[in-house]
């Protein structure tokens, strides 16, 4: 027999009872773990689409989860300890609900368990023992009601037949009641004698018709008393009352009445209650006197909807009969609708389309019909909206573009009514986040930057710094600095520059030269560090300022030591004269190359001036014959930066009208670091020459005057050789270098015959602009020589080179 019940127990059969819905019937009491049935199988699914489509098992709001599902092969287990009785109490049908759930897409299942009654349970009877009272003078047949035993169990397994102790007195007899309950009677076979036996003590069974029987037993205590014939009498063989879930305490419910047609103490009715759930018990009183039931405890419809109670009516002497108390629970709208989160994507990225799920919401309210329907709706103002999907499920979705960088976190506010009246709400906030996505590039706070430094800066100093910003998060928003490849003057730009990754400092690699070039531009790029990477490019002018570290270059004479250059001055000339010009440059710029020219020294310091800004050297006054034939000058040019800088040279002036008046230049040249001795010896030297030149000169004269009149030394009378002028500074005014309204003769001195340079030129009328004086070949410069009848002209330059 026992085999035979647990094969019943583990008989599972599935019954389709809609689209959607799955029906497993089986034992109550089965073990946790128990194999209900398949439910990828019976849904059609692969185990892996059911563990990829996250199913699970949803049972109603803040009831227990009796079943679930192992997700590795699909079987539905029993979860938790099923109790028929506790569940469903005396109900013929025992049905637990339970929903699964399936997402992507969302699809609910509702699974119906039919739960069966196992014999578990045996009869009990209220009292462990029953006492009844039995009149001497009670007849042959008389009956007499026993208490009730009671079965949780249902159907077969419930109480089915009662059997007494055998005795001579009295026998058992079962009766059927209108409600379907059955009843034991005793019924007298035997006249009592009280004389003979006052107490009878009788052993009653219950038994079920479960496979095995249960038992339960009760010891039946009969009292032999003097004639009660009457038992009491309830006016209504079912009472029935309805009140509100929220009745206060001690409201009466109902009340029961039964008569006795006795006298006296026979007469005297006593109300108890006979049968009651252990739930009944505690919300429900009985009044043993009047007979009034009042509640004493908290109701729930939610919990338990209605209570089934048997009162019993005794009179003074035992006689009993019994009524069924049905009192209903009507609903009240006492529970606010709840609101759970089934599944939640969490964060979402920000590149989300509209439309997109994001998440599932239950809805569920305890209460019932109207009380229980609900309504669900968030706040205004986020992108997302619920959509009403199956049953009680509303899907999150998005309504519109998310950007991470405008709003971060999104708290969503759910709210749930339900139609009670008055209605009820609850609220649940949802927390957000939404990922980010690098779909920002750096920008820079500037669109181009200039940076300025000076020349002769040192390797490795800040010349500015560059700032992007990128609003994206984390890495995507981490900007990385670098130079863009390109080239400055034929040289990489990261040969001059450097940029900082982290900071966007750009220092100098090495040290600039204004003179080289004054500007360059290059390009610095902001990448961040997302994938793929987004960067932005500027442009960075960085400007060089002159510094004064160049000194005057002088052009004109020739630095002593290189050459020995004389220039004749004619006794004729008048006071302003231009006898020479010293021309020099600076390769600095601004006021940093702002020549300025002064005499620091001179044979005849009231003789000669000098341009402070041309360079000019003039006479102050006419010449005179004490005038000393030699002059010496010493030129210092400055510049006009802070602090200045100066160069310097000598100018050697002979001031004689002849040729052969000037002895040989190159033997008295002007040195004062010579001796004393060396003086004179050049003093005499010039002395006796001085006659034969003054001779010659005379001759000269004479013959150039009848050619011509006569040229003095003034304005336009000295030529310097082109050769002393480079090519950039032929039409330069205002800085030292001498301008092209000015032409000039040069000739060779006596003592050319000794120097490297053999050839000269003319450059009166014939004087060629800057760029071309270098052109001339040195046989152009021999044709000249070569015209017999061209004598020499009075003011010319002699120039002699070492």
């Amino acid at each position: 027999m026992p085999g035979l019940l647990y094969s019943f127990a583990f008989f599972l059969q599935l019954v389709h009872i809609g689209y959607g819905d799955l029906s497993y019937s089986i034992p109550e009491e089965m073990k946790p773990g128990s194999v209900i049935g398949n439910i990828a199988r019976d849904l059609g699914l692969s185990v892996e689409k059911l563990s990829a489509r996250k199913a699970r098992i949803d049972s109603e709001l803040n009831r227990k989860r009796y079943c679930d599902i192992k997700i590795n092969n699909g079987d539905l287990i029993v979860a938790e300890r099923i109790d028929r009785e506790a569940l469903c109490g005396e109900k013929a049908s025992c049905l637990i609900k339970s929903e699964i759930i399936l997402e992507a897409p969302l699809e609910l299942h509702r699974i119906v368990l039919q739960i069966h009654d196992i014999n578990d349970n045996p009869p009990l009877f209220a009292k462990d023992e029953i006492k009844i009272e039995i009149n001497e003078l009670a007849v042959k047949g008389s009956r007499f009601r026993l208490l009730e035993a009671h079965d949780q169990d249902i159907g077969q397994n419930a109480l089915q037949s009662y059997e007494l102790q055998m005795n001579s007195y009295l026998e058992l007899r079962t009766q059927s009641k209108k409600d379907g309950g059955m009843f034991a009677e005793l019924v007298l076979v035997k006249e009592l004698d009280r004389e003979e036996e006052q107490q009878l003590r009788l052993l009653v069974s219950a038994l079920d018709g479960g496979i095995p029987k249960r038992t339960g037993t009760a010891t039946v205590h009969v009292t032999v008393l003097d004639a009660n014939d009457n038992s009491p009498v309830f006016n209504q063989a079912v009472y029935e009352a309805v009140i509100p879930e929220n009745a206060p305490l001690d409201t009466v419910v109902i009340k029961v009445t039964a008569s006795d047609a006795d006298a006296g103490l026979n007469g005297d009715v006593t109300y108890e209650i006979s049968r009651i759930s252990e739930g009944g018990r505690r919300v429900f009183a009985l009044n043993h006197t009047t007979g009034e039931i009042k509640v004493i405890g908290h109701l729930d419809f939610e919990e338990e909807s209605v209570y089934e109670m048997r009162v019993d009516a005794k009179d003074g002497y035992g006689l009993s009969s019994d009524s069924k108390v049905i009192i209903e629970l009507s609903d009240v709208n006492d529970n606010p609708p709840g609101i759970s989160m089934k599944s939640m994507n969490n964060p979402i990225p920000e590149n989300v389309s509209p439309g997109t799920e994001v998440g599932i919401i239950n809805v569920q309210d305890r209460d019932f019909e109207i009380n229980g329907q609900v309504r669900c709706s968030i706040q205004q103002g986020v992108p997302f909206k619920l959509v009403s999907s199956i049953k009680n499920y509303y899907s999150l979705v998005t309504t519109g573009q998310l950007d991470r960088e405008l709003v971060t976190d999104y708290n969503i506010t759910i709210t749930a009514t339900d139609e009670g009246s008055p209605p009820l709400s609850s609220s649940k906030t949802v927390q957000l986040s939404v990922a980010d996505i690098n779909d920002n590039p750096p920008v820079f706070e500037e669109q181009s930057y200039s940076a300025y430094v000076s020349e002769n800066n040192k390797p490795g100093s800040t010349l500015c710094s560059v700032t992007a910003r990128d609003p994206d998060w984390r890495q995507n928003g981490t900007v990385i600095y670098s130079l863009l490849p390109g080239e400055v003057n034929g040289a990489p730009v990261s040969s001059y520059l450097s940029v900082n990754g982290d900071t966007g400092v750009i220092h100098a690699v090495r040290s600039f030269d204004y003179e080289q070039f004054r500007s360059f531009k290059v390009h610095v790029m902001a990448r961040d560090n997302g994938s793929p990477p987004l960067s932005s490019n500027v442009s960075v002018s960085v400007f060089i300022s002159d510094v004064n570290d160049n000194s005057p270059q002088i052009l004109y004479p020739a630095p002593e030591g290189s050459s020995f250059m004389t220039e004749l001055v004619p006794k004729a000339a008048h006071g302003g004269s231009l006898v020479s010009k010293v021309i020099a440059v600076d390769a600095d710029s601004g006021q940093n190359a702002w020549l300025s020219y002064h005499i620091v020294k001179s044979t005849d310091p009231g003789l000669f001036s000098i341009g402070l800004h041309s360079g000019e050297i003039r006479t102050q006054r006419d010449i005179s014959e004490s005038d000393s034939m030699k002059q010496n000058l010493i030129v210092s040019v400055k510049d006009n930066g802070q602090p200045s800088l100066s160069a310097t040279c000598a100018m050697y002036l002979l001031i004689s009208d002849n040729l052969a008046e000037v002895p040989e230049l190159k033997d008295i040249s002007y040195d004062e670091k010579n001796s004393k001795l060396t003086s004179y010896l050049i003093i005499a030297l010039v002395s006796v020459s001085t006659f034969f030149l003054t001779f010659i000169i005379i001759i000269l004269g004479v013959r150039f005057c009848r050619r011509r009149k006569p040229r003095l030394l003034f304005d336009g009378a000295v030529a310097i050789p082109s050769a002393y002028l480079p090519p950039n500074y032929a039409d330069v005014d205002g800085t030292g270098t001498l301008r092209s309204t000015y032409n000039y003769d040069a000739y060779l001195t006596t003592g050319s015959r000794t120097s490297d340079f053999k050839f000269v030129s003319s450059y009166n009328d014939n004087t060629l602009p800057a760029d071309q004086t270098l052109k001339k070949s040195p046989s152009d410069f021999d044709k000249m020589f070569s015209m017999s009848d061209e004598s020499p002209k009075v003011g010319r330059i002699f120039i002699v080179f070492k």
